[in-house]
């Protein structure tokens, strides 16, 4: 075995330092080399040689100073090439969506809009008062997430509702619907029970 002298180094450094661009130079793009192959570990090297050796390899060659017209024109053919990438990705995801659309079945007539023309709104609640004659008070309860902030938001409304026999009793859950004003407070109207108070 060789001793280990200054000027022994001193060649073994100066030789990786040689060989380090060639092996970078072979597997650029440009050069026709394969950028995702591995450098073949050169004999003597260390691990961060390697790793530079690699990294380099991977780096893309220096241009040097573009100009604005070139600097624009690339700009120009990447916004394009994107645009096309997009518009491919939409023009699919509404073949999928119409797809999706023609499977399902069609909507029944209750769960259609109820802010048409003609359509009442219908509420489903439970019963918290029923006191007076002929009137109810349903205590509606909408639990929704904040579109931004996505936390749980609950929130109560009371209607005041007609219920021409007397049918709900406290505690039951009801169906009303929108109708013409009856009174001062009162704009709805009983259609069902739906579960009795136990």
């Amino acid at each position: 075995m060789a001793e280990e002298t200054p000027e022994n180094i001193a060649e073994e450094v100066g030789a990786d330092e040689t060989t380090a661009p060639a092996e970078s130079g072979a597997s650029t793009p440009e050069a026709g080399g394969d950028a995702a192959a591995p450098a073949a570990p050169a004999p003597g090297q260390t691990r961060r040689e390697r790793l530079d050796a690699r990294r380099a390899a991977r780096r893309p060659a220096s241009r040097g100073r573009l100009t604005p017209e070139e600097r624009d024109a690339e700009r120009r053919a990447r916004r394009e090439h994107n645009a096309k990438q997009r518009r491919a990705y939409r023009a699919k995801l509404k073949e999928r969506r119409s797809a999706a659309r023609t499977e399902q079945p069609a909507p029944e007539p209750d769960h259609a809009r109820e802010h048409g023309p003609g359509r009442p709104k219908l509420r489903q609640g439970v019963v918290v008062s029923a006191k007076g004659d002929k009137t109810i008070i349903v205590r509606i309860d909408v639990v929704q997430r904040h579109r931004r902030y996505r936390k749980i938001l609950r929130s109560t409304t009371k209607l005041v509702a007609h219920d021409e026999g007397n049918t709900a009793a406290e505690g039951d859950t009801v169906r009303v619907v929108e109708c013409r004003p009856m009174s001062r407070t009162k704009r709805w109207r009983l259609t069902e029970v739906l579960e009795r108070a136990r």
